[in-house]
């Protein structure tokens, strides 16, 4: 099956990198541990396309109470020698535990992004939560419910056709994992985030996640997400949707 599986990764024509979206546990992977994922397409011929992307994350987890992590991803593209993507991201997020059982922990969290083609130059925001464990079982796998908030400011390429943003959302979201074997694990996370006082004006994602263990800390990863906001910016299309094959190697 694994010998299967690695001559799917060597045939794989896309390959991107991710944030990942596995909910972290607090006592899941003690001390320090991290993630590489990094990806390539190249087309030549008929089509000429480039695309790069890579991530990189960082866990520290105390075992007890807390657990603080870091991930950044960045991506460039070009079709035809002409540049079509840009983009990057940062995010860094502290949860600390409230119960002895660590059901319920609050959430820290701020984050740095830029898309080009989104017409984003930067959004920068910062915000806290509660998040919930609503059932852990080996079987039925874990179940995350999370209530919070957050200020985002928002400077668009053009000003004068879409002026900076100073919002207060709502920050709810529902994630999922289980095991479905000792080699795979399935995640889901979904996000509704509505601003405080025009609730009309909201974003939604949802990402589901298969990551199937090939060699020693050799992970392959399928992510297809899908991204409605209700008010993009001028000249932007409403929704993304992406499916996506990657690499991901763990220490």
């Amino acid at each position: 099956m694994k010998k299967i599986l690695v001559i799917a990764l060597l045939t794989t024509q896309y390959l991107f990198a991710l944030i990942t979206i596995t909910p972290v546990d607090i006592g899941e992977k003690p001390g320090v541990s991290g993630k590489l994922e990094a990806g390539l397409e190249t087309k030549r011929g008929n089509t000429e396309k480039d695309n790069y992307k890579a991530s990189a994350r960082i866990n520290y987890d105390n075992n007890s109470s807390y657990v603080i992590w870091g991930e950044f991803s960045s991506e460039y593209g070009e079709s035809t020698y002409v540049k079509d993507t840009n983009k990057a991201f940062s995010h860094l997020r502290f949860i600390h535990s409230l119960t002895d059982n660590k059901d319920l922990v609050y959430e820290l969290f701020a984050q740095l992004q830029s898309d080009e083609f989104r017409q984003i130059n930067s959004r920068i925001l910062g915000g806290a939560g509660l998040r919930y464990r609503v059932f852990n079982s080996a079987k039925a796998g874990k179940g995350f419910v999370g209530l919070g908030g957050f200020y985002e400011d928002i400077q668009y390429k053009d000003s004068k056709k879409d002026p900076e943003e100073d919002n207060i959302r709502v920050n709810s979201y529902l994630a999922y994992k289980v095991d479905i074997s000792d080699i795979s694990s399935l995640s889901y996370v979904f996000y509704y985030q509505p601003k405080v006082d025009a609730f009309s004006d909201h974003s939604i994602s949802n990402q589901i996640e298969l990551k199937l263990h090939i060699l020693k800390k050799l992970f392959l990863k399928f992510n297809v997400t899908w991204d409605d906001d209700s008010k993009p910016p001028s000249g932007v299309k409403r929704d993304d949707f992406t499916q996506t094959t990657t690499f991901v190697f763990e220490f």
